[in-house]
């Protein structure tokens, strides 16, 4: 096991590269199994979901090769249907190479997602719209036996909820099935449409990506494709919050400014100056931060939960009062304890943070994470606390962030990884 020892009260200041989207990445090597050949995809970081994706596609008969930041699929062989129950349990995301491998061999066996605790996720919309499509589905004792009768059929497909997942396997799905498909109140998430853009490259023939309905006319098949996937938008969010707690001045390099359009906003109401040329933006925090006011989380184009515990960091010490409102998921304010231990003053009521800044100061005590975005948070709290603090729980930061240290130390964070095992040796 690692930890991550960070010595706060240092002022943030250079220049970051943001990686590639971790969540564009994952849908995206889902879809080279419909592709039967070559496909190259560039901008990949590398984080253990990446390499969870690349052990489904080798367990599915796919050749893969992660160097640097590319990764080449050969699906030409490709002949497994099932993923292994302890693969699925490493990610929720896994269940996005459902829609894939149906489209792909008729038939698949998978289990129940895992990953990041959030409370509930429900698969049942990603199952229905698949039985819309064709898809006869059985469930035995938390695994999930799909078959279809041939070419899957196209359908008119209504979402209680705009899923990004569900609209993913959606697409996945229809775009090689007979007819056409028309998505309402789809997903319109940025990495939605580098998946539809990433298979009309190959060949589909998909319209309205990013828009609250998507057409589907479906193909025979699919051609393989090199593309380069869309930059990390919650990365940037993160590293927006990291200059904000810490007076910092930082500029944000290979980022699509307009994907950051419900979160720019949020900074410049505490004061942060932000300038934006071309695919860079540059944040200067001010001395004093201001409260972030009311943060309401929605489906894009609103304020993205993933962005909500980086924000919620850096506004424990804001002069004054913040409130957040997680309208996506029941369970993601558990960062929240660990942010109080450090001296945060946060108080919760189902769904509603309240957070009393006051520029209050925080101390560096040890510190674990529980899931993917809160680690985040852990980080950016000990980047402007005083002192020392230990975070545990990496397994959950290294889902999402390629080299994070690295690169906050690069632009002046006293930052480092190491082994549990050394101290204990000690």
């Amino acid at each position: 096991m690692q930890k991550l020892i960070v010595d706060g009260g240092k002022r943030l200041n250079g220049t970051i590269r943001i990686h590639g989207a971790k969540n564009s990445v994952l849908p995206v090597l889902a879809a080279t199994l419909l592709t039967n050949g070559q496909s190259i995809i560039h901008n990949c970081p590398h984080l253990s979901d990446v390499d969870c994706s690349v052990r489904i596609l080798k367990n599915l008969g796919c050749k893969v090769k992660h160097v640097n930041s590319s990764v080449t699929v050969d699906s030409s062989n490709s002949d497994g249907f099932e993923i292994p129950d302890a693969m699925m349990r490493e990610m929720r995301s896994s269940i996005v190479f459902l829609g894939a491998i149906i489209a792909r061999h008729g038939q698949a066996r998978i289990s129940f997602p895992g990953g990041c605790e959030l409370g509930p996720r429900p698969i049942d919309l990603h199952l229905d719209s698949l039985r819309q499509l064709g898809v006869i589905i059985e469930e035995d004792h938390g695994f999930l036996h799909c078959k279809s009768n041939g070419r899957l059929n196209g359908a008119k497909i209504t979402l209680s909820f705009p899923s990004v997942g569900a609209t993913e396997n959606i697409l996945l799905a229809a775009c090689t099935a007979k007819g056409d498909t028309m998505i309402l109140n789809a997903a319109r998430e940025p990495e939605i449409s580098d998946l539809a853009d990433f298979l009309n490259a190959c060949g589909a023939k998909i319209h309205g990506a990013g828009g609250g309905t998507i057409l589907i006319n479906g193909v025979q098949k699919l051609r393989p494709s090199e593309y380069t996937v869309i930059p990390d938008r919650i990365a940037a969010a993160t590293f927006l919050a990291a200059a904000a707690a810490t007076q910092g001045h930082l500029i944000l390099q290979d980022v699509i400014p307009a994907h950051l359009s419900p979160v720019i906003p949020v900074f410049e109401d505490a004061g942060c100056e932000i300038d934006i040329r071309g695919r860079e933006i540059s944040i200067i925090a001010p001395r004093r931060l201001q409260s972030f006011k009311t943060v309401r989380t929605m489906p894009y184009p609103g304020f993205p939960t993933d962005a909500q515990a980086p924000v919620m960091a850096a506004s424990t010490i804001a002069d004054g009062t913040s409130i957040f409102i997680e309208t996506i998921f029941e369970n993601r304010f558990k960062h929240a304890a660990e942010l109080m231990r450090m001296g945060a003053h946060i108080k919760i009521e189902g769904r509603v943070a309240v957070v009393e800044g006051n520029n209050r100061r925080l101390w560096g005590v040890p510190v674990e994470a529980a899931d993917l975005r809160g680690a985040a948070a852990l980080v950016i709290a000990g980047l402007a606390a005083e002192g020392t603090t230990e975070i545990t729980g990496l397994q959950y930061l290294d889902r999402g962030y390629e080299r994070l240290e690295d690169l906050l130390s690069g632009v002046g964070a006293s930052i480092k990884r190491k082994n549990i095992e050394e101290d204990i040796k000690k």
